[in-house]
């Protein structure tokens, strides 16, 4: 690890920016999977009273204006060339955390659709400069060579947390888990982006030092190869958040699943889930480090067609012939694959002018995208009366699909290239 180096050099400086980061992603993605995500959805359903498609809807405006405004965002920042101003980019984060601190103070408070609706808008706003501005952090703060390791760290931090915490899915709940540290963060980031220190007069030149500027993918083209090269990747990690989140919102809605593992009053379970999560995900930054993305991809996809197979299997037989909590466990080593693949490749891919549009491209047309079109079908799945062991049946043939294609695509003679690294 180059971590160690920096070290053994005494560039402690350096050193307290790789911790700097991932505490921010850790908490702004903790911050996503619970109170954005869970959160919303129980304040319109529980407090709001909203129909399901009327909260589906809202769900969708904010995922196509925080993808609208990541993209737009993203591309500013390459176009106007300050994309490389780590101050700049302090700046934006502390005015961005600053935002979230008093929308997440206010959501509660929330008592109609139309309160809803601007409160979507003004997230969406901070979610979609956030994104590009946070993923660009990554080639000021973090050796291409540790950036594996680094999203281990950030995804077994919150996926160990988050089980733990979260006895139930409240917005209040979610709230008063947040209110606390984001005030910490905006003094921090105030600090750091308008005062002078020593940190941050050292961090802001690191992406010219060789060791940070370039990602271990982003010499392998050019141009209309490079171009091509991170259009797959985009298209892969899409099929995993679609197939992650297809599958995961029918199993969230049968109580026999998640009352015994994700919800389970008991805290056992759930520190075991967290503790899988966290093991996996370190076990990922190894992979992440050493494997090619194919293999990555293939170890992702397949763990997803097995857990779905297993699962439909228990509807077929009843779940008392079946282990329902190995079943989780297995799902949570696929989740914290590919969440530290998510968190890595897109510095990766880029050089320090466009990681910003980059790292927005890919957490926009793949995360949001995906959740919001998985989102809608589900819903319309369930609507129809379609039955749990036919969706889960249809998501893992899904994922079944694309694992062959990775498989195989290779050696077909036309040769399926999805990542331009062969």
């Amino acid at each position: 690890m180059k971590l160690f180096d920096l070290i053994k050099e005494g560039r402690w400086t350096s050193v307290l920016g790789f911790l700097f980061f991932i505490g921010m992603m850790a908490v702004g993605y903790y911050y996503n999977i619970t109170f954005v995500q869970l959160g919303l959805v129980d304040l319109g359903e529980r407090l709001l009273d909203l129909s399901e498609i009327t909260l589906a809807g809202d769900m969708a405006l904010m995922a196509l204006l925080t993808s609208l405004i990541a993209v737009g965002f993203g591309f500013w920042m390459v176009r106007s060339r300050w994309g490389t101003d780590f101050i700049i980019k302090l700046r934006l984060a502390f005015l961005v955390i600053l935002l979230q601190t008093a929308l997440t103070a206010a959501a509660p408070r929330i008592q109609d659709q139309a309160q809803l609706l601007a409160w979507i808008l003004l997230t969406s706003l901070a979610l979609g400069v956030g994104v590009p501005v946070t993923f660009s952090m990554t080639v000021d703060l973090i050796p291409a060579a540790d950036r594996g390791y680094a999203a281990a760290a950030i995804t077994g931090l919150v996926y160990a947390a988050a089980p733990a915490a979260s006895g139930n899915w409240q917005i209040e709940t979610f709230t008063r888990q947040m209110i606390w540290i984001m005030p910490a963060g905006v003094v921090g980031l105030g600090w750091l982006a308008f005062f002078p220190n020593r940190l941050s007069d050292t961090w802001k030149g690191q992406h010219r030092d060789p060791a940070f500027a370039h990602g271990v993918y982003s010499r392998k083209g050019k141009g209309r190869a490079r171009r091509r090269q991170i259009a797959g990747l985009i298209a892969l990690m899409f099929g995993i958040f679609f197939v992650d989140s297809l599958g995961f919102l029918r199993i969230i809605d049968t109580p026999l699943y998640i009352h015994n593992n994700w919800l389970s009053a008991d805290l056992g379970p759930r520190l075991l889930l967290g503790a899988v999560h966290a093991l996996a995900a370190m076990i990922a930054g190894v992979l992440y480090t050493n494997l090619d993305l194919r293999s990555l991809f293939l170890w992702v996809f397949g763990i997803f067609a097995l857990v779905h197979l297993l699962y439909t299997m228990e509807t077929r037989v009843g779940p008392g012939l079946s282990i329902s909590l190995a079943l989780p466990m297995l799902y949570a080593v696929a989740v914290s694959l590919y969440t530290v693949i998510n968190f890595a490749i897109w510095a990766d891919l880029s050089t320090p002018r466009d990681v910003g549009l980059n790292a927005a491209l890919g957490v926009a047309l793949s995360g949001w995208t995906a959740t919001f079109l998985s989102t809608a079908l589900s819903l319309q799945w369930r609507i129809s009366g379609m039955s749990l062991e036919r969706h889960l049946s249809l998501v893992d043939a899904l994922a079944l699909m694309i694992f062959i294609v990775l498989l195989v695509g290779p050696f077909l003679p036309a040769g399926i290239h999805l990542m331009g690294d062969d």
